[in-house]
């Protein structure tokens, strides 16, 4: 993000091309599984870049391992997942962070933590296969992963290593960050810093970035961390401090060549020409949208998102918007199919533990052209989160009945009989017409989409 806003005027293009001989690169892209759902987006120019922090803590050293407090366990997990959407005209751009435990599915591994798609295909690089290959294999995979997730081609591909990140964040400067209130996190990430304004850098600024023990949202909390400090480094970037100094220009680029691995077609300074005109009101910043805590079968904390169609559906609208600002002409998502609501048989089940729910729903749902064809109990009755369950191939049904629960859960489900569909009640139930109750925080957690921009100086957790 650095080196690209450089790149305008002479210098800029020499810098770019010391920054093009020097950068190191890797086969990131994927041959297959990263394709666009909505085929009119793919026939843009639009641009999407995956940023990486990889949690590797290759090259620290046992010094800086104590000065950064990152302890010396290395791992390749990706802990820190950031998708940047640029419009062809570059006017304005939209970053969607992804959480570490979001239970994905990982092509060709099942479900599993985001953060381990990465490793996964590492691990599975064929035998004897170098460690820039096992790399690309990991950064491959990802892409994969999240092309399908998010419906969306992923163009380009940049990573950054924890010692890569101090190096950066120390060339770029002091990042000036507000904090509501003062943290002590000695112990994990070593962040100890007072409430208010202040200006951090280097091992200071890893630490900022790092910090979700002792914070009330937890891993939200850090992912808004890591986008108020990238947002201070565009305002840095953006403003005369570095713009008119070329001792600062060329540092940067020298820093990043040797701490950013990109992929093997970025070219930065088509990228620096699409966002030569971006302003900071312009440049949003929001997280991919989920439904609440859960544990996996191992009894791991997870985050549980979205359906895989209601997300597609969110990064369409989020890259079309994104697109109009941009001066594009989206075009508008196509509606989700649908049916009569007499052609929806649904089976109700209770699992809210609210005794009589199963019968008011299935009445409200009769009155409203719905056959019931069941009510009764759910197995459980500790369920959270309201589900549509429905069998493949039947999502116009599904979408019928959503319709009148808004924010419930689609899930695919085998055990479910083809023509008919399953409304599971949770304890985020209101009634047939009424959105779902947003989810209860659980454990400190709280998910957020909340939209911010890179002018935003509000203060944080």
């Amino acid at each position: 993000m650095s080196l690209v806003l450089l790149g305008t005027g002479g210098w800029g293009w020499y810098l770019a091309r010391v920054a093009e001989a020097s950068l190191a690169r890797t086969d990131a892209i994927p041959a297959d599984g990263n394709t666009e759902s909505d085929e009119a987006a793919a026939a843009g120019e639009a641009t999407n870049l995956l940023l990486v922090g990889n949690d590797s803590r290759s090259g620290i050293s046992a010094e800086q391992a104590q000065q950064y407090s990152t302890g010396i366990d290395s791992g390749i997990n990706t802990d820190t997942m950031i998708l940047m959407h640029i419009p062809a005209s570059g006017a304005a751009a939209s970053f969607v962070s992804f959480p570490r435990d979001s239970y994905v599915d990982i092509p060709g591994h099942g479900m599993d933590k985001l953060n381990s798609a990465y490793a996964y295909g590492y691990a599975a690089a064929p035998e004897g296969a170098t460690e820039t290959a096992r790399e690309a294999a990991g950064a491959q995979l990802l892409i994969r992963t999240i092309s399908q997730l998010s419906g969306l081609q992923i163009d380009h591909y940049a990573e950054v290593d924890l010692l890569g990140f101090v190096n950066l964040s120390t060339i770029v400067g002091g990042v000036e960050v507000n904090l509501c209130k003062a943290v002590d996190d000695s112990e994990f990430s070593g962040a100890v810093f007072p409430a208010g304004v202040q200006t951090i850098t280097g091992a200071d600024a890893l630490k900022f970035v790092r910090q979700r023990h002792g914070l009330p949202g937890g891993d939200f909390d850090r992912i808004v961390r890591q986008q108020v400090y990238l947002s201070g480094v565009i305002r840095n970037i953006l403003s005369q401090n570095v713009l008119l100094s070329p001792s600062k220009q060329r540092a940067l680029v020298d820093a990043a060549a040797s701490s950013v691995v990109v992929d093997q077609d970025l070219d930065l300074l088509s990228l620096a020409a699409q966002l030569q005109s971006v302003s900071l009101g312009a440049i949003d910043f929001q997280t991919i949208p989920s439904v609440g805590d859960g544990r996996d079968d191992q009894g791991r904390y997870i985050l549980e998102l979205q359906d895989e169609q209601v997300l597609h559906t969110w990064f369409a609208n989020l890259t079309a918007s994104t697109d109009a600002e941009g001066g594009e002409a989206p075009a508008a998502p196509a509606a989700p199919a649908t049916v009569a609501p007499a052609d929806v048989p649904v089976g109700v089940y209770n699992g809210s533990g609210t005794s009589g729910l199963a019968a008011k729903t299935s009445a409200e749902l009769t009155a409203a052209g719905f056959p019931v064809t069941a009510t009764a109990s759910a197995v459980s009755q500790d369920y959270t989160t309201t589900e549509i369950r429905y069998a493949a191939g039947d999502e116009a049904l599904a979408n019928t009945l959503l319709a009148s629960v808004p924010g419930a859960v689609l899930s695919v489900d085998d055990g479910v009989e083809s023509g008919t569909v399953q409304l599971v009640l949770g304890s985020d139930f209101n009634g047939i017409g009424q959105p779902v109750s947003a989810p209860a925080p659980a454990g400190g957690v709280t998910s957020t989409t909340d939209e911010r921009t890179a002018a935003d100086t509000t203060c944080i957790n």
